[in-house]
């Protein structure tokens, strides 16, 4: 298969909104998911498509195939579920990227390999710039996800370096729209589901921990902004809006109309207090960043999940 974009992780959430915009945008698109946290009803309406194939496969296997680019989001990015297959989510991060970046170098492809701002740990810097190195705890609950991810970094700055792959290493922060899993634990997700059912909102700590979230097909454009020049990266991609977690479930009480109350419970180990992307590196090189507000973005989610509540 020639001219073709690989998306390892095309049936999850961003990366099936992903293999959507790249077939809209005439692009031939090979699907690689092995449905941990991905689900085919994300890709149902494509998999009649003629520019679109599906491969069921875990990336920590050696995948043959020939491609053109790479977009690689393979990896549970949640810690309800990365936190339940720790090993997995190691051997998808490390074993995914080297085998990514190996058949990069076969076919002289470009490679996007997702990273996160989980690669900043809690930190102590704020917000967070592309040259913090991090706070990061290597034998914690979140090490699986976020030394792995630290650790496929590395391998696509050492493969650009000693084998000249042309690598992309966008560090994505907190992500919500359509398709988000609804069990991921994901404070969106968990909020919006909890008051469209009217049970009781869960915050973990006492709310005041914040996070900035950015729209998914915000995210989008700077996936395909970030492909497209000849940027290598690390850059931050994400909505430098920050608010505090108890505001943001206040926001989906008021939205869904909900007599959920808020109940806290004890925050769990290494979860970051502060998240705010500095994002000045994204708008310098990229001409890019978000569009849409939060309230548009919560908005949009709310009407996804009433359709599968």
């Amino acid at each position: 298969m020639n001219n073709t974009t690989l998306v390892t992780g095309g049936a999850g959430f961003i990366g099936s909104h992903l293999a959507d915009r790249l077939i809209t945008d005439g692009h031939e698109v090979l699907c690689v998911d092995n449905f941990y946290t991905g689900s085919k009803a994300n890709i149902s309406h494509l998999l009649n498509h003629n520019n679109f194939e599906l491969i069921r496969h875990d990336i920590w296997l050696p995948l043959y195939v020939e491609v053109n680019q790479i977009f690689n989001l393979a990896c549970a990015a949640s810690p309800v579920h990365y936190q339940r297959k720790p090993v997995e989510t190691t051997n998808t991060s490390v074993l995914g990227a080297i085998n990514m970046l190996g058949l990069a170098k076969r076919h002289n492809a470009r490679v996007f390999q997702a990273s996160t701002s989980e690669v900043y740990g809690d930190p102590a810097v704020h917000p967070q710039v592309e040259s913090y190195f991090g706070n990061v705890n290597p034998v914690g609950p979140r090490a699986c996800y976020d030394e792995g991810k630290r650790c496929a970094e590395t391998l696509c700055i050492d493969y650009a370096t000693q084998s000249s792959v042309a690598v992309r290493i966008p560090r994505i922060f907190n992500t919500y729209g359509p398709r988000m899993h609804p069990n991921d634990g994901r404070v969106v997700s968990n909020f919006i589901l909890q008051a469209l059912k009217g049970e009781d909102i869960s915050i973990y700590g006492d709310g005041s921990q914040t996070r900035s979230f950015c729209y998914v097909d915000d995210l989008l454009d700077g996936f395909i902004a970030m492909m497209d020049k000849d940027i290598q990266g690390p850059i931050n991609l994400g909505n430098p809006h920050e608010i505090t977690i108890k505001m943001l479930a206040s926001m989906i009480i008021e939205k869904t109309k909900s007599k959920s109350k808020l109940i806290f419970q004890p925050l769990p180990q290494d979860d970051p207090l502060r998240r705010k992307p500095d994002i000045s590196l994204a708008k310098e090189k990229l001409g890019w960043q978000p569009k849409i507000s939060i309230s548009e973005g919560l908005d949009a989610t709310i009407d996804y999940f009433k359709t599968i509540c």
